[in-house]
């Protein structure tokens, strides 16, 4: 028998190097650093490949440095045969498949994400059914006051970016112990912004609201400042929440959030039902079933992150190279969400103008927009974890890149078609689910068409949102957003101060939508783009800041 003794493991194992350049041992996903879906640390599958790499059938191999026996190939093959196949079936990406086999597996991807985005407009949207059966001033009221309770949130979601690739860096150093830390910091920062969040909505909820609603529309601000200070008793259990949520998805969970999610939600809808419909509490009622939906999803989002090894009640107070770290990474998204908030609240400003009818029926269209625009969402969350790796990881392929990208369009396309459908019929066909009363029903009906032709064209605006985002190109997302805000900023002043009514409000909606996907169709097309440009050199610049 023949001995073949190595001096260094690596020595003359061509094809342990070509498995190193195919499979690193780690991936990128959202930006940053994530530990792969596969074993590729398990000794046996390193021995396996060493094997195989460096010594033919029938030979053995001894470890002069540990002195272990010697060791036959033959005999480990056929147990290890079946593991090799599943490792294989695992790194094999979207990348690598048809375009019809890359949009079922996009669906399947991201089936359980889009839970995640529906379960929060599903509970405002609870609420504004439950509402408007029992009262129009009330149903008016909920639009300002979920301005203050809901899009308020949007804010922060730099928590949710800065854990998730904090989180996923730290795991990608295979170091527990900085896990545990990261999390203890966002945890306190998420803390530390929801007291401040729930002291201004006790001390200043009453002034926003008075200051946002206007003169013509005071009578509403009693019941709306009756909504946010009820909600605002959850402002830090919704914060730590969403940092323990993050951070379960930097681990590859997105169940343990998703059945969060569900159960609050569940509890929502049940409670504002009994509480409003039953027992005649109204806003009240409907405040009070959301703000204990919202204590419950985030404590059993902690208890998720508490069942995985770590301690979710560790708050550590973080240094000012840590906060720099956390501001710096969702900077440039801190712009573009606030962006967005604050062209939506721009429409309900203006139609909160135009009187109780108009915002009530503002109110029902824009719930039920949102609770359709999420379900492309997860578009941006595949885009942002599958592309990275074509545009500058190891594997970088930019023809594969623009054939997931067309993949992830088309899927967007047809979903923003049906979307548009669905969420037109239901104002249309079903008003009486919302409100009965006819003069709301008759400007609900004035805005559909700007309405399907907004939502039509969102899902793939989503797809390629996300694109530039795993690209790294913030700097053009926030700049381009920005222009669109003040660009339909000015048309909503236009068109307020014409005269031209809620229809006026949501054509500059559909605007505002076109213009964002025109202008990142274009950048990501464009020739000095990310997915045709070779210059790498954008993209250190950003991998240095997020470390």
């Amino acid at each position: 028998m023949q001995i073949k003794t190595l001096t260094h493991p690596l020595q003359g194992c061509s094809q342990s190097s070509i498995f190193f350049k195919k499979n690193p041992p780690f991936s990128r996903s959202n930006g940053s650093l994530s530990p792969p879906n596969f074993r590729f640390f398990a000794p046996k599958i390193v021995q396996k490949r060493f094997k195989t790499s460096c010594i033919s059938p029938g030979q053995e191999l001894i470890n002069n440095d540990s002195g272990v026996d010697s060791i036959s190939l033959s005999k480990f093959e056929e147990e290890e045969e079946e593991e090799e196949m599943g490792m294989e079936v695992k790194t094999e990406g979207l990348e690598n498949q048809s375009i019809w086999n890359q949009m079922k597996e996009i669906v399947k991807f991201t089936a359980p994400a889009t839970g995640l985005w529906i379960c929060g407009p599903l509970m405002s949207l609870i609420d504004t059914a439950v509402i408007g059966q029992g009262s129009s001033i009330e149903l008016a009221a909920l639009g300002p006051a979920t301005v203050v309770c809901d899009y308020l949130s949007y804010v922060f979601m730099f928590l949710s970016i800065a854990t998730s690739n904090m989180v996923a860096t730290s795991l990608a150093k295979q170091d527990k112990n900085e896990v545990q830390h990261q999390i203890s910091v966002l945890l306190f920062v998420g803390l530390t912004c929801g007291l401040l969040m729930f002291l201004f909505t006790r001390f200043c909820g009453s002034w926003a609201l008075t200051a946002f609603v206007g003169p013509n529309n005071v009578h509403i601000v009693p019941a709306s400042n009756t909504y946010v200070q009820i909600r605002g008793l959850a402002w830090p259990a919704v914060l730590v929440g969403l940092v323990a949520q993050s951070a379960s998805l930097g681990m590859k969970d997105s169940w343990g959030p998703l059945k969060a999610l569900a159960v609050a939600s569940a509890i929502n809808g049940i409670g504002a039902v009994v509480l409003c419909s039953f027992m005649g509490y109204g806003i009240v009622g409907a405040a009070w079933a959301t703000m204990v939906s919202q204590v419950v999803a985030g404590w059993m989002m902690i208890d998720s992150l508490n069942k995985k090894g770590y301690n979710a009640f560790a708050f550590t107070v973080p240094s000012p190279s840590e906060v720099a770290t956390i501001f710096g990474l969702a900077g440039p998204v801190f712009v573009t969400m606030m962006a967005k908030i604050a062209f939506y609240s721009l429409i309900i400003y203006f139609a909160t103008s135009m009187g109780t009818n108009t915002v009530a029926a503002h109110q029902v269209m824009i719930q039920t927009y949102t609770m359709c625009t999420v379900w492309g969402e997860p578009l941006s969350q595949t885009a942002q974890s599958f592309m990275p790796e074509l545009i500058y990881g190891a594997n970088r392929s930019l023809a594969k890149a623009r054939m997931l990208l067309k993949s992830l369009v088309i899927i967007g396309a047809l979903l923003g078609l049906v979307l548009g459908a669905i969420g037109t019929s239901v104002p249309w066909l079903f008003p009486g689910v919302f409100t009965p009363d006819q003069n709301v029903i008759q400007e609900m009906h004035k805005v559909l068409l700007p309405y399907f032709l907004a939502l039509a064209v969102t899902p793939s605006t989503h797809s390629l949102e996300g694109t530039l985002l795993a690209g790294r190109d913030l700097k053009f997302i926030s700049l381009s957003m920005s222009g669109c805000f003040l660009l339909g900023g000015l048309v909503l002043l236009f068109v307020s101060s014409r005269g031209y009514g809620l229809t006026g409000c949501w054509f500059a909606l559909t605007g505002f939508q076109w213009a964002r996907f025109f202008l990142s169709l274009w950048r990501v097309l464009s020739s000095d783009g990310i997915l045709f440009s070779e210059d790498l050199s954008r993209y250190t610049t950003e991998k240095v800041k997020a470390a």
